[in-house]
């Protein structure tokens, strides 16, 4: 971390209300939108973020949407996210460059995996995220804020591939021919969750596992964190997006694709966990879609990424040639493996 990054945040930490001065601070965790830091004081650990206003623009209704989740999760049993509000009032500090900053407790004791270590990690993962919908149920009107308007409008990304492969603004449009048939094939899936008009609930949105905290000594869940993207949509896409990261048997961008495939025993762990959770509470519409809702997941997924590749990798990092290219096989490799369970 350079001087001029640590300047920055720990100008930030003073401008909130703290119970003692920062002694220390570090990167923290392995995210990609935002900077986050670890904040060490006498009195205990902060976690300060640097918001990325690119992803975000709009950062005031995220501010908006986190203030009214963790008053209401704070009239709940279990863990939540807690957040710091600045000296003047409100949770978030601007700097004299126009950068955002927000700060939580840290929840001591926890841990995160990018990688889940046992199928009973993805079985209470995802009994966690379905809990977690369901504590949101009766949060009160009106709905939280859109933070990022039409995230999982299938037909939307869809469309903007067919943009891009149209214009093909980075020259890359013939090195992936075969991918965009692919998808071009599975055009059904960019309105068929649509389709349904399912009930709209509060929903995560990014299902991940690690957007979930455990206790380091027990193992057990402790806390969903990153609500950034927590807004409504429907339950089919948490399941989606949690059978998307958590089922698979490699990392997002391998590249030997013909390796690529649904694990079993991992679908029924996210199966099983969330519908211990949610069964009781979701309609028969909305149980019947959560296999939908996966094989949409991977689909989007492999229209952004590819979509990315083809305008030249404006969004997602990039680590090497083709990267978004490999991401797209992927999911493309995870869907016909999905499909062909189905």
């Amino acid at each position: 971390m350079t001087t001029p990054e640590l300047e920055a945040a720990l100008a930030a930490c003073a401008a909130f209300d703290l119970p003692a001065p920062v002694t220390g601070l570090a990167r923290h965790g392995s995210g990609h939108i935002h900077q986050t830091y670890r904040a060490g004081t006498a009195a205990g650990d902060f976690l300060l973020q640097r918001l990325n206003d690119n992803v975000f623009p709009d950062l005031d209704a995220i501010a908006d949407n986190t203030a009214r989740i963790a008053a209401h999760l704070a009239g709940q049993s279990g863990d939540r996210l807690t957040p710091r509000p600045t000296r003047r009032g409100g949770l978030l500090h601007r700097d004299a460059r126009g950068h955002a900053w927000r700060v939580f407790d840290f929840l001591e004791g926890t841990l995160s995996f990018d990688v889940a270590p046992n199928l009973a990690t993805i079985e209470a993962a995802a009994q966690a995220f379905g809990d977690f919908q369901k504590r949101l149920a009766d949060l009160p009107a009106p709905p939280l804020r859109e933070t990022l308007p039409g995230f999982h409008d299938t037909r939307r990304r869809f469309a903007r591939l067919e943009q891009a492969a149209a214009a093909d603004p980075a020259g890359r449009r013939a090195g992936c021919a075969a991918e965009l048939g692919a998808l071009l094939q599975h055009r059904p899936l960019a309105s068929a969750l649509q389709e349904l008009a399912l009930p709209v609930r509060t929903v995560h949105n990014d299902t991940k596992l690690n957007n979930l905290l455990f206790d380091a000594a027990s193992g057990e869940p402790r806390c969903v964190i990153d609500w950034d993207t927590t807004m409504p949509g429907l339950a089919a896409h948490d399941f989606g997006d949690m059978v998307r990261t958590m089922a698979g048997n490699c990392a997002e961008d391998e590249a030997d694709t013909a390796q690529v495939a649904i694990v079993p025993e991992h679908l029924t762990a996210i199966r099983h966990g969330y519908l211990a959770a949610v069964s009781d509470w979701l309609t028969p519409a909305e149980l019947a879609s959560l296999n939908l809702g996966a094989l949409t997941l991977l689909f989007e997924q492999a229209c952004r990424f590819l979509t990315d590749h083809l305008e030249g990798d404006l969004y997602y990092p990039v680590h090497r040639p083709d990267h978004n290219l490999v991401r797209a096989r992927v999911q493309l490799a995870l869907l016909e493996s999905l499909e062909a369970r189905s």
